[in-house]
């Protein structure tokens, strides 16, 4: 009790020694408690992304309890370190999962520990030092300058039409940054005028709740205009992720594109290829992205060797008048 630095009396010595009613939380009862604070806040503090994570990483939790020890819940008492490290070959070896998830549910796991120590449910933070996976940083994938053109001049006449649909839900991404969750949401409440007459598209990201300011492109307001219908709220149609995923390759290779293509890289396109390789400074890419830190969006810097290059020679035309003086 010492340890945990916070008030006690001899009633709370005497509950932590014999057991009370009040001490009694479990870890899976705790993980269930603190999943339904997660849900009450979505909106509010939290995203609605957020409680999935919990409930898959729980749900693999139980699993691993229920195969281990053959019984539904676990004491935090019977929890020591070997716990943690058989829940990680758990979940890795039995039910195959990459590093990165592997890294999130044991994260996830480790906070849970550490709130039953802080609300005393646990004599002591049994997972404090022990390490986590390392993350895995995979660069983002843009396209390059001929796959973008590829798939904007592909002619698809004769195919079908869900075909053109997805080829240009993917072009609007590249010229605005949006992801799929929010190019399905965004309605014509999202489009506004500034001062000198040029429209906008502001939204708040369905990932972080973060306000995301993009000046349209022409290409992106001739895309709006091309789907326009009163029938529906949305700007495009609506098209579930499955079925985008399943005709995203077909529109590679319709295209001629040899490599994958996803969604996901039109917004990283965007970053790079449309923005930062143009000459728009990080800070604002940063803001018409919607990320949270200015790191996040750092990491396209690392993709476009052609603006790399640009700067080199803007650089060398600066300083040809120099004079070395020794």
């Amino acid at each position: 009790l010492m340890e945990r630095k916070t008030d006690f009396d001899a009633t709370t010595v005497k509950e932590v020694f014999q057991g009370s009613k009040e001490t009694q939380m479990t870890l899976l009862a705790l993980f269930d408690r603190h999943i339904e604070e997660i849900k009450a806040r979505v909106g509010i503090d939290v995203s609605h992304r957020t409680p999935p994570t919990y409930i898959y990483t729980r749900r693999r939790l139980g699993e691993f309890i229920s195969d281990k020890f053959k019984i539904s819940d676990l004491a935090f008492c019977q929890l020591n370190e070997q716990f943690i490290r058989e829940f990680q070959e758990f979940i890795v070896i039995e039910k195959g999962l990459g590093v990165q998830t592997v890294r999130h549910y044991l994260a996830i796991l480790k906070k849970i520990c550490r709130m039953a120590f802080k609300e005393g449910h646990s004599d002591k933070f049994y997972f404090e030092h022990y390490p986590l996976p390392k993350q895995k940083e995979t660069p983002p994938k843009a396209l390059s300058k001929e796959d973008f053109e590829k798939i904007r001049d592909i002619d698809l006449q004769g195919c079908r039409p869900v075909h053109s649909i997805v080829r240009d839900m993917f072009l609007f991404a590249c010229y605005t940054g949006t992801s799929y969750v929010d190019v399905v949401a965004i309605t014509p409440d999202n489009l506004s005028r500034d001062d000198y007459g040029a429209l906008w598209l502001k939204y708040r990201r369905k990932k972080n709740e973060l306000r995301a300011s993009v000046k349209l492109l022409p290409e992106a307001i001739a895309l709006i205009n091309k789907y326009h219908s009163e029938d529906r709220e949305t700007l495009f149609p609506l098209l579930r992720w499955s079925n985008l995923r399943r005709h995203m390759k077909a529109l590679a290779a319709l295209s001629g594109i040899k490599d994958d293509l996803c969604y996901h890289q039109a917004r990283h396109s965007f970053a790079s290829l449309i923005t930062l390789e143009a000459g728009v400074p990080i800070e604002t890419i940063s803001r018409m992205l919607g990320h949270s830190d200015i790191s996040t969006t750092q990491v396209y810097a690392r993709v476009s060797p052609k603006k790399l290059f640009e700067d080199m020679d803007k650089f060398i035309k600066a300083t040809e008048d120099f004079k070395l003086t020794l």
